[in-house]
């Protein structure tokens, strides 16, 4: 009988899609079937340790939520999949080579939307024997407010070239906000960006594997609202580029598990967003759209290790290019890099193994949802997060928002 074994390699804040996954591999064992024989998985949380580069694994896959963050665990994470070829969801190579500023580079490269984008030297240089000599003799000079005033105009955004949850980004109304950004950027390299404010719609595209949902968000909101329960928000025409272009983007660079934030202003969708190693999957952030990602993590890891698929570490960036230096339309190319996309992540033998392998999958998913264990790990992740006198209050409003999804899907 076929045993596989997946790994959760997750940090310390996150509790709930991880028990939500555990048990929905509990209820849906066996999972699959290979050669007509039952396929179980067993689900582990990965410890960290020290360990003999040498050594076997038992994971035949491992849902990275903490490499992009700690060494230890991303270097175990290049380790397994060099020596023992385990399936990794994130790609470390390439999410530590090719953080937010490479990312950019390359979608304006394939001619992807990309607002106006800078990159400024540090405003302090590191105490390093013969970064202050070399910086005295070869960096120029610049009048930050004039390149601010002259390339991007007010409002802007000043931003870290590696990003992470938001952190260290300023919106820059004016040259005292602009100064005051860059003398708290200190040792950290920065980008700035065109503010596209008055926009017509911020969309966050989440997708895992080739599973898309694209989501009206509002970043302006507390986070437990920002997810929106909307639909037909978007032109049939936009939803179907917002969904190219994160698959595009994630096959680009071997990532499995990722969100894509773009702005539609004035009819054009602008990726501003994209590289994102931990897309946001908690509960008490997407609350109706959890189980959505639950199910569509399971799906996919699940084919991963069902299917063998071996890990691709190499990227065919020259194809890509290919198809951006052709004479195609833009419509043209993005439908190309697409097509690029789903050979990666093979797409349509996907398509067939979800519907043939995991008909019930979405009835399991929506079992769960009405659980006992899943209201327990709800109400255990609002205790964590919330403060004690708020508690009450959001355990209600996230129970509405699941009775909800459980609503819409008996519908």
């Amino acid at each position: 009988m076929p045993s596989k074994k997946l790994g959760l390699l997750i940090g310390a804040e996150e509790e709930d899609w991880p028990s939500a996954l555990e048990a929905m591999y509990r209820r849906h064992d066996p999972v699959a079937a290979v050669n007509g024989e039952p396929l179980h998985v067993q689900v582990e949380r990965v410890r960290v340790h020290p360990f003999n580069l040498r050594a076997d694994t038992s994971y035949d896959a491992v849902v990275d939520r903490l490499g992009h963050w700690q060494l230890n665990p991303r270097e175990w994470l290049k380790k397994v999949a060099l020596f023992n070829g385990v399936y990794l969801l994130n790609n470390p190579f390439t999410f530590q080579s090719m953080e937010k500023h490479s990312a950019y580079v390359a979608m304006m490269r394939l001619g992807l939307h990309v607002p106006k984008t800078w990159l400024i030297p540090l405003k302090t240089y590191p105490d390093k024997p013969g970064y202050q000599e070399t910086a005295s003799r070869y960096y120029d000079w610049f009048d930050l407010p004039g390149l601010a005033g002259h390339e991007f105009g007010y409002p802007l955004y000043m931003k870290p070239f590696d990003g992470g949850g938001w952190r260290g980004v300023s919106r820059v109304g004016d040259e005292g906000e602009l100064m005051t950004a860059y003398d708290a950027s200190s040792q950290t390299m920065m980008h700035l960006q065109r503010g596209l404010e008055n926009f017509d719609i911020f969309v966050r595209a989440l997708a895992i594997g080739p599973q898309v949902n694209i989501f009206h968000y509002d970043p302006t909101r507390p986070m437990h609202d920002r997810y929106q329960v909307s639909s037909n928000f978007l032109s049939p025409e936009h939803a179907a580029e917002a969904t190219a272009v994160v698959k595009t983007i994630n096959a680009f660079f071997r990532w499995e598990f990722n969100s894509c934030e773009s702005i539609l202003k004035d009819g054009v969708l602008q990726p501003i967003d994209f590289a994102n190693a931990c897309p946001d999957v908690a509960i008490v952030s997407l609350h109706y759209h959890f189980p959505w990602a639950i199910r569509s993590l399971l799906a996919w890891s699940l084919f991963c290790v069902a299917s063998d698929r071996p890990m691709r570490l190499d990227m065919n960036t020259r194809d890509y290019l290919a198809i951006a230096d052709s004479e195609r339309s833009y419509p043209e190319k993005l439908a190309a890099y697409e097509a690029l996309a789903d050979a990666y992540f093979d797409t349509e033998r996907f398509a067939e193994f979800r519907a043939t392998q995991l008909g019930h999958l979405d009835q399991v998913m929506w079992e769960l949802a009405q659980a006992q264990e899943f209201d327990d790990m709800l109400v255990h992740n609002v205790c964590l997060i919330f403060p004690a006198h708020e508690q009450e209050q959001f355990i209600a409003h996230f129970r509405g928002l699941i009775a909800a999804w459980v609503q819409a899907e008996a519908r």
